[in-house]
Order: C-alpha cells, then sequence, then structure tokens
C-alpha cells in the first residue's frame, strides 16, 4: 500500500469480514437476504400509509418518516459493502467516504430525531388526548419533518467539512466495509483534537438530547397510564407504545455499544467491530416492518387489504 500524503487525494481500503476473506461471497448471502428484507418491509409500510387513507393519522406519518430513514441507511451502505463482498473492491477515495458518510450518517441522526418525534407523539396522545388532533396537525407535522433535516445538516456538515483538513500518510485501513466517521479520523496522521471534540457535541446535541427525551416521555406516559382505573385501557395504552419502544431499544443500543467499542474497544478483536456496525446499521431497518406490522393492528390491516391471501 502505498503512503499517501496531501500532494494527492487520500485513498482509503474497506474491510470486509477480518480474517475471514475467503467467505466474502457465502456472508454476502445474508448480507443480501436482509437488505432486501429491509428494503421490501419499509417500502411496503411507506406505500401502504401513503394509500390507505385510514393510516393519514399524525402516528402513521412518523412511522413513515422512520421507514424512509431505514430506506436511506440500508441504501448507503449497499454498494461499498457488496463491492467489497462480491469483487474485492476495497478502495475508496476521501470524497466519496465524505459523500457516504453524509448520507450514512445523516440518515442515522434523522432517524434519532423522529424516534424523539414519535415518542413526543405517544406522549400527547396518551397524556392529553382530547388536543391530540390540535397539536399534532398536518402543517406541524411537516415543520417538524423540516428540522429534523436542518438539525442534521446543522450536526453533520462541521464534521465532514473538518475531514479535508486532516493529512493521511496511509496506509489508511478502515475497520468496516464502509466509512464510518470515528474510523476515519483515526487513519489521520495529524491532529484530530478538533474533529474529536466537534464529533463528541454533535453526538451530544443529537442522541445525547433525544435518549433523555425519550425517556422522560416514557416516564410520563408511565405515570399517566397507571392512574387510568380501567386494566382494559390501560393495557390498550401501554400496547400503542410497544412498537416504539421496540424501535427505540433496537437502534440506540447497538448504536450506543459501537460508539463505545470505537473508543475503549482498542484491544477487542477485529471481527466485534464488525458485527457491532452491521447490528447497528442493519438490524433496525430489518426489524422495524415487522415490529410495526406484528404490534400495530390498523398496520396489520393494510398489510392484509394489500396481500389478502395472507390473512
Amino acid at each position: 500500500m502505498l503512503s499517501i500524503g496531501n500532494s494527492t487525494s487520500p485513498t482509503f481500503f474497506l474491510t470486509g469480514v477480518p480474517g475471514l476473506e475467503a467467505f466474502h461471497v457465502w456472508f454476502s448471502i445474508p448480507f443480501c437476504c436482509l437488505c432486501v428484507i429491509a428494503l421490501l418491509g419499509n417500502s411496503t409500510i411507506l406505500y401502504v400509509v401513503i394509500t390507505d387513507s385510514s393510516l393519514h393519522e399524525p402516528m402513521y406519518y412518523f412511522l413513515s418518516m422512520l421507514s424512509s430513514t431505514d430506506i436511506g441507511i440500508t441504501i448507503s451502505s449497499l454498494p461499498t459493502t457488496l463491492g467489497v463482498l462480491w469483487f474485492n473492491a476495497r478502495t475508496i477515495s476521501l470524497d466519496a467516504c465524505i459523500l457516504q458518510m453524509f448520507f450514512l450518517h445523516g440518515f442515522t441522526l434523522m432517524e434519532s430525531s423522529v424516534l424523539l418525534a414519535m415518542a413526543f407523539d405517544r406522549f400527547v396522545a396518551i397524556c392529553n388526548p382530547l388536543r391530540y388532533a390540535m397539536i399534532l396537525t398536518n402543517s406541524r407535522i411537516i415543520k417538524a419533518g423540516m428540522v429534523i433535516f436542518v438539525r442534521m445538516l446543522v450536526n453533520l456538515m462541521p464534521l465532514l467539512l473538518l475531514l479535508k483538513r486532516l493529512s493521511f500518510c496511509g496506509p489508511n485501513v478502515l475497520s468496516h466495509s464502509y466509512c464510518y466517521h470515528p474510523d476515519v479520523i483515526k487513519c489521520s496522521c495529524s491532529s484530530i483534537k478538533v474533529n474529536s471534540i466537534c464529533g463528541l457535541v454533535a453526538l451530544i446535541l443529537t442522541s445525547g438530547i433525544d435518549i433523555p427525551c425519550i425517556f422522560l416521555s416514557y416516564m410520563l406516559i408511565i405515570k399517566s397510564i397507571l392512574s387510568i382505573a380501567s386494566p382494559e385501557e390501560r393495557q390498550k395504552a401501554f400496547g400503542t407504545c410497544i412498537s416504539h419502544v421496540g424501535a427505540v431499544a433496537i437502534f440506540y443500543i447497538p448504536w450506543v455499544i459501537l460508539a463505545l467499542v470505537h473508543r475503549f474497544g482498542h484491544s477487542a478483536p477485529p471481527y466485534v467491530h464488525t458485527l457491532m456496525s452491521n447490528l447497528h446499521f442493519l438490524f433496525p431497518p430489518v426489524l422495524n416492518p415487522i415490529i410495526y406490522s406484528v404490534k400495530t393492528k390498523q398496520i396489520r390491516k393494510a398489510f392484509y387489504k394489500l396481500f389478502p391471501n395472507t390473512k
């Protein structure tokens, strides 16, 4: 591998499954299956929400946003991962890396914001049901979507622009089959203090705010549900939150573990990084449609209308 400095565009080398390169083609089979499940499941949810008028409600608008971000996350990592697994195409330029990180990290940050918006939706629906339609109007949902997008840009663009000031001296071997910001800056031979600080600030301003707010929302929701006298009504109220709680868990738990592995797991075997990164970026898109189709009665009904023979 050639040493690459500032005089030429830096090149990075992607990694598949360390130590098991001979089996990359076989690993591509379950990977492709999971990607197909994710794309079909989330596309189906988008379709039924758009076409079924009974689902034109705030909860399902936010669900369609969640499905859109899941599709974006899946597509963002798909080209380079398949390139590595099928063709051993490991090289990627810095500009291509930045472009992939914009979409991959961008959709991830937006999904965190969408999960927060969905928590607020459940909070209003359970704690203040009489004002639900008044608070969550269509115009406010559109504004929320715009705020989610702008928030992503404000947090992500400084991180990506700061990468252009770094020097990369090679061999620039990444730990994943796609570009991941903490992984890329570790390859730099210049000071990454500013990049690390900005990355930490971005993390605090996104998940550092979203996770406590979601937790607070559910504390208030639980308090409100426990004050309901009827056990049946209490169970029904809890039932409307199960899907969202599952989506929050499968999104944040792998994300937090992956961040900890990158920051503190330097002695961990290389396949641990690969496993956690795949869990983080593949499981939410695959499992979210399954969770919502199983646990949400209205989504199940819409599926039955679309596929009547499955009932």
